[in-house]
């Protein structure tokens, strides 16, 4: 029976040593707890803002036949102490007639089945995928400002109107 080179065995256990770390670093993911796609928390096509203790979830428009847009966001408070919505633009347009009371954890929700606001925008002229330029004014809070997209009146919208 041959006998095996044993210089060659040290060789191969550095080059299985070798490919095990190339695997286990080119392959890995170390970016951990600050990984960009870790802290990604947009999973609707709206968009989310915050001004201290004030945050609004899933902002968007959406689009009406007569070229107006309906908003599309829940706004919740949670400090202790009341706030009020002063106004809502959608690329200057006003969308609210009157402050908008926001209690301590109790939600805005504008459009849908659980509504309890509402905010439409007259002439804004702003077809399907388009983008606009949302801020929403507070009391006492500073403004949020977003950037929000226009979404067709149809499949989960379908039913928003103003």
């Amino acid at each position: 029976m041959p006998r095996q080179n044993s210089k060659s065995q040290p060789k191969s256990i550095a080059l299985a040593l070798l490919a095990g770390a190339l695997i286990l670093t080119l392959t890995g993911c170390a970016n951990g707890a600050d990984a960009p796609t870790r802290m990604i928390k947009q999973v609707t096509d709206g968009v989310e803002g915050v001004s201290g203790d004030i945050k609004a979830a899933n902002v968007l428009l959406v689009a009406q036949a007569d070229g107006s847009a309906v908003l599309v966001a829940t706004v919740v408070n949670n400090s202790k102490s009341t706030d009020s919505i002063l106004s809502i633009t959608a690329n200057g347009i006003n969308g609210i007639t009157a402050p908008i009371e926001l209690r301590p954890v109790a939600p805005a929700i504008f459009a849908g089945d659980s509504a309890n606001q509402s905010a439409n925008f007259p002439a804004l002229g702003l077809a399907a995928s388009a983008h606009a330029t949302i801020e929403i004014t507070f009391a006492n809070a500073a403004p949020i400002k977003l950037n929000a997209l226009v979404r067709a009146q149809d499949g989960i919208y379908a039913n928003t109107n103003k």
